[in-house]
């Protein structure tokens, strides 16, 4: 970049769970004739693993959000409160929503994934944080009697199961979880003791789609209406728009197609991890999981980088744990093809969950 002299600037665009290794490795680092900024719109991080246990009423929204001023303040990057609403990658340059530009000699890319809100009345569930202020202000003025949560993924399961356990059995709770059925990504095994743990808590399954909807409910594929105070879109991820025309190698998908090295396959000064991405070697699942696993990879690929070296390879594992919370402090584990389910598992959960919250300075995940 020119102007700057021998300085780099690295742009970190996304505050995700991927981007938060990257500014701990800064903060031990401190990389010579470096310029970091870390872009994003929010001055916090929703933890999505634990926002299923906020709505459940197991945790406070303290204990759910890390704040990202003090991470980057400690790694010495600038923090600018903006979006991306444009990129030219050939030139280097991000276009922010406060109508400025920035340019880079590097990206990493850790934005998140967006939702197709299109025939729909109600606001989706990403970005999370604009639904989780919306959804405490409805708690605490008026709670919903019946609600409807459109996706069958986990997601949508794990929502709908803290939605009971929050409303208590009073209240209707249906879950429409379109064709694919339940938990379609997760083995046999899973997606029976989901079926099961719905039907023990009394959370009405309907496995077809939902063609549209508002804040009275939605419309099925059949044309059946699912009346309803409170609808939850917890649909699947698509991407951004404002990867649109912006140079990049595009997935099939429509994500940032990158390789093992988390680079992008046509601009290599371009790092992306997280639902935002999508490899084209091995396509992997759209999960926070799998986001902060890449973690370490991301940042170890920019170190690598910034010292003119080639990237590491990253190797996902073949397997990965994933747990399902059930709303009441129970929980499904899964882990390749065995499918687990107890109280215990929902312990380990919150054992993992307020490790990896206080790892990056909420100290008040310490309280039980």
């Amino acid at each position: 970049m020119s102007g700057r002299g021998a300085r780099r600037r690295l742009v970190l665009l996304g505050g995700g769970h991927a981007q938060l290794a990257v500014l701990a490795w800064l903060a031990r680092a401190r990389p010579a004739g470096v310029e970091a900024v870390l872009v994003t719109p929010q001055p916090r991080q929703v933890y999505s693993g634990m926002l299923p246990g906020w709505l459940a009423g197991h945790y406070t929204e303290a204990q759910c959000v890390i704040a990202l001023a003090p991470l980057a303040q400690a790694a010495g990057v600038m923090l600018r409160r903006a979006a991306a609403v444009g990129l030219d990658a050939d030139a280097r340059q991000v276009r922010l929503d406060d109508g400025g530009t920035l340019g880079y000699d590097w990206l990493s890319v850790n934005t998140g994934p967006a939702q197709d809100a299109t025939r729909w009345g109600v606001a989706p569930l990403r970005p999370i944080e604009g639904w989780l202020v919306r959804t405490r202000q409805r708690l605490a003025e008026a709670p919903p009697r019946r609600v409807v949560v459109v996706g069958g993924g986990a997601a949508g399961f794990e929502l709908a199961l803290a939605w009971r356990h929050r409303l208590g059995p009073a209240a209707g709770v249906t879950l429409v979880s379109g064709r694919s059925g339940l938990l379609a990504n997760y083995p046999e095994g899973v997606r029976r003791l989901g079926r099961q743990a719905l039907a023990a808590r009394a959370v009405t399954l309907i496995e077809t789609r939902a063609v549209s909807g508002g804040p009275h409910g939605v419309v099925l594929a059949d044309r059946t209406e699912v009346a309803a105070d409170e609808v939850v879109l917890a649909t699947g991820s698509v991407a951004p728009s404002w990867l649109d025309g912006c140079g990049l190698q595009r997935a099939p998908d429509g994500g940032l197609a990158t390789g093992p090295t988390l680079q992008s396959v046509s601009h290599p000064e371009v790092f992306a991890a997280g639902d935002v991405a999508s490899r084209l070697e091995r396509p992997l699942p759209h999960s926070g999981v799998y986001a902060v696993r890449a973690g370490v990879a991301l940042a170890a690929g920019l170190r690598a980088a910034l010292a003119g070296a080639p990237a590491p390879l990253w190797h996902p594992p073949q397997h990965t744990l994933n747990l399902l919370s059930l709303g009441d402090r129970d929980a499904i584990a899964s882990w390749g093809p065995l499918a687990l389910q107890g109280p215990w598992i929902w312990r380990w959960k919150d054992r993992i969950d307020r490790g990896f919250m206080r790892r990056h300075g909420t100290p008040a995940c310490a309280q039980r």
